[in-house]
């Protein structure tokens, strides 16, 4: 499964191995937190399901408005 993050297809469905980085780092913390995993995660890792749940097409990265963010967000 890790595997998957070796392949430029899943960093170019994502605009980039940064935004990749920032949607795993904030669904594993959610799934750490307690989330429910959006795929089938018998027997798996967190970042194991992240990745599944990339690839199912199950998560992608919004950014917030600006006028959501303030002087500590730039």
């Amino acid at each position: 499964m890790i595997e998957a993050l070796r392949h430029d297809n899943v960093i170019d469905k994502l605009g980039g191995r940064f935004k990749l980085t920032v949607l795993i780092q904030r669904r594993w913390l959610e799934l750490m937190q307690g989330a429910r995993p959006m795929v089938e995660a018998e027997g798996l890792t967190e970042m194991e399901i992240v990745v599944k749940e990339i690839l199912a097409g199950k998560l992608e990265l919004v950014e917030a408005p600006p006028e959501m963010m303030d002087d500590s967000d730039i």
